[in-house]
């Protein structure tokens, strides 16, 4: 059976962002989301490649409302790159325009473990 694949030996940098807001505008949050942060940190100006291997989002039906955010970058370089803050500080202003709900960020263990969180193993199915 090859319909999976296992790879191990990695440091990739994870980041996680949770996220509260009201229930009633999740769905806008996570369209907007994606076409501002996830689109514009993938094709920044400057960069070779999209930097992180992937960004998934995660709800949690006992927590109406929240919203976790997670990033698997290439390395720390590519994830300092896009977190310049001139460029952070753009994207914001224009996700602040087009989403004008009341969001607060309420945890990001990345921080907490100053940076410490990393993907060493992947285990996939492969459809």
């Amino acid at each position: 059976m090859s319909n999976f694949s296992y790879v191990s030996g990695e440091r990739r940098p994870v980041e996680v962002l949770v996220f509260r807001m009201d229930p009633t505008v999740v769905n806008e949050f996570i369209r907007i989301d994606h076409d501002v942060w996830t689109m514009r940190e993938a094709f920044m100006d400057g960069l070779a490649r999209i930097p992180f291997l992937s960004k998934e989002v995660w709800l949690d039906d006992s927590k109406p409302g929240e919203v976790t955010i997670v990033f698997v970058w290439d390395t720390q370089a590519d994830w300092d790159q896009v977190g310049a803050i001139e460029f952070q500080q753009k994207l914001q202003a224009e996700f602040d325009a087009l989403f004008p709900h009341p969001v607060e960020l309420i945890a990001a263990p990345h921080e907490d473990s100053h940076f410490g969180i990393h993907r060493v193993t992947r285990f996939e199915r492969i459809d």
